[in-house]
């Protein structure tokens, strides 16, 4: 793969793949949904951070929402996991409901957006398994999870996901700079990392809440990893600015998360 040209599409099938349903950070723009990621490995379809504007995005893109089989949450950030409720609409008012929707999220990150609807209307759609991150490893589906608690203004979980075949696909949710980033990641296939802007928070007091994109390249060139995909960009700003910042320390394969996307996670 070349060096800083943006992860490319692989046009033959793998077994374990990243298709982006969203990358925009804070609200959604005309074009790009917020965080949103459908990771599918063999038949297994795992829904990351279903935020703003992703749900349209996921049945524009061929996936129907009864055959999501999991989501995981990062955290309770609206921009995170707002388009749950829509999701879970449309598997439990369809014709044929399917089986209780698996979600795995922190503790409490879920409240405000299951509170949306009576739980008499949309309990039964859904299983809720809380975690706290940090707190031990989970399987989902055919994932191991690990966990880490990352810097945010509310209670983040980096995410780390290992397939059974040994591939790795690393996830930082929303966070600020933190040691715990590198060591999560070590030796990823995959590193997807927030970069909320280029080279420096402009509020002093978001700074250890928020990544750039020039410190989650150098987290990637410490940990190793194989390739590095940066999500969560303020909107408006011009993707290879993020990119050629990641770059000034990191050599690997830079990519930028936009949606359609699918990037093959590869050993």
């Amino acid at each position: 793969m070349a060096r800083h040209t943006g992860v490319v599409r692989l046009l033959y099938r793998v077994p374990m793949r990243l298709t982006v349903l969203g990358g925009c950070g804070a609200w959604p723009t005309a074009t790009q949904p917020c965080s949103g990621y459908l990771v599918d490995y063999e038949s297994f379809r795992l829904l990351i951070d279903p935020g703003y504007a992703t749900f349209p995005r996921l049945l524009a893109l061929g996936t129907a929402a009864e055959e999501v089989d999991a989501v995981l949450v990062s955290h309770g950030h609206p921009d995170h996991c707002a388009d749950l409720n829509p999701l879970l609409r449309a598997r439990q008012l369809g014709a044929s409901p399917p089986p209780p929707l698996p979600v795995h999220a922190p503790r409490g990150a879920l409240e405000t957006v299951l509170a949306l609807d009576k739980r008499s209307m949309l309990g039964s759609a859904y299983a809720l398994h809380e975690f706290w991150p940090g707190g031990g490893d989970f399987d989902v589906g055919p994932f191991r999870v690990t966990t880490r608690l990352l810097p945010h203004f509310v209670p983040n979980a980096g995410l780390r996901l290992t397939a059974p075949d040994g591939r790795v696909l690393t996830y930082t949710g929303d966070t600020g700079p933190s040691p715990e980033i590198p060591d999560l990641a070590r030796e990823s296939d995959l590193l997807l990392s927030e970069a909320t802007y280029v080279h420096r928070v402009p509020d002093p007091t978001d700074a250890p809440y928020l990544l750039t994109a020039q410190l989650a390249g150098q987290y990637a060139a410490q940990a190793g990893a194989r390739e590095l995909l940066l999500t969560h960009l303020w909107p408006g700003t011009e993707p290879g600015s993020a990119r050629t910042a990641a770059g000034e320390g990191y050599c690997g394969g830079i990519g930028v998360a936009t949606p359609g996307l699918t990037v093959p996670v590869l050993r």
